[in-house]
């Protein structure tokens, strides 16, 4: 009798990946990116502003005392632009997530289980860019109305959701709404998703095999929980650098004097050098704070719902 085909998807028979699995995944992916996204607002809207305006916006601290003192701490403040952000994260995240773990048991599946196992790092890869070219489709118009709100001068543009969105939907021409900003979200969010996907997979494997290394499920739910926070942090940081430079197109895009400039004006007028620094630093605190707490929330939910933490040692063939 034929040997069974062997299937990424039963890997852990006590958890198969079935479609119920892969649509918690996605729910969980709505809490980690809506969630965290929305919590770290105010320090967005000084990042965009540091990257449009770095010589009013100077860093992170002075930065939102400006905010604070000219527009106050409400939704019109140091909050606006949380709606968008909120709606537009919880779309991403539920296609990052989900998409993730599909993709990642259908690349493991067409490649075989011995290039699945021994190529692991190239599975992650494959897998969490293709997530993010369909997460980046869902997030992009809440991502122009977001970063339209945030930097537009105070008076200049609506901050309620409702009426900036349907100001940017009755001019899409002017703002190229709906997927203008599409193709620099691609560069910005498809190398941050593949570094933040490679690296945590890549560091949780290698705390199950340096540090902790009992079997991973001798240890307690905290103790896995920590380490996914921890290995989501240092991911975090990384994916700042990486993405950063797309990420400032983003918001630079956003201005009204750039809007009718295509990508390669606006980084040469800006400084090809200040893409990679300006607004950096408040990044990578973000960032590294941003996608620990992610991964958290996620492997939180899965957790919940007897699904168990991602990730462990790496057992090659």
């Amino acid at each position: 009798m034929a040997a069974k085909k062997w299937d990424a998807r039963y890997r852990d028979p006590a958890c198969p990946h079935d479609l119920t699995y892969y649509v918690k995944c996605m729910f969980g992916g709505v809490l980690s990116c809506g969630l965290t996204h929305t919590a770290v607002c105010p320090l967005d809207v000084v990042k965009c502003n540091m990257q449009v305006n770095p010589e009013k916006y100077t860093g992170l601290v002075p930065g939102l005392k400006t905010v604070l003192k000219e527009d106050g701490a409400g939704t019109k403040g140091i909050w606006k632009g949380y709606m968008p952000t909120l709606l537009g994260y919880s779309a991403q995240g539920f296609c990052k997530f989900g998409f993730y773990e599909v993709f990642k048991d259908l690349y493991m599946n067409l490649a075989g289980e011995h290039i699945a196992v021994n190529y692991t790092g190239a599975i992650w890869l494959a897998g969490s860019a293709s997530a993010e070219f369909i997460a980046d489709v869902a997030l992009c118009p809440m991502e122009m109305v977001k970063v339209k709100v945030q930097t537009s001068p105070p008076g200049t543009f609506p901050t309620e959701f409702g009426t900036a969105l349907a100001t940017m939907n009755a001019n899409r021409g002017q703002f190229s709404f709906p997927f203008g900003s599409l193709v620099p979200l691609w560069s910005r969010q498809i190398p941050y998703t593949m570094a933040k996907f490679f690296f945590f997979e890549w560091i949780v494997s290698l705390f199950y095999q340096k540090v902790f290394t009992k079997p991973k499920n001798e240890y307690s739910k905290a103790t896995q929980l920590s380490i996914t926070f921890a290995s989501g942090y240092l991911a975090g940081i990384i994916c700042a650098i990486v993405s950063h430079p797309a990420d400032t197109l983003v918001s630079l895009k956003g201005k009204s004097e750039n809007a009718s400039k295509g990508f390669g004006t606006i980084a040469k007028d800006f400084g090809y050098g200040n893409l990679f620094t300006k607004g950096l630093g408040t990044r990578i605190i973000m960032i590294g704070t941003l996608t620990g707490l992610q991964w958290w929330i996620y492997d939180s939910f899965k957790t919940a719902l007897g699904m168990g933490t991602t990730g462990g040692a790496i057992q090659k063939k």
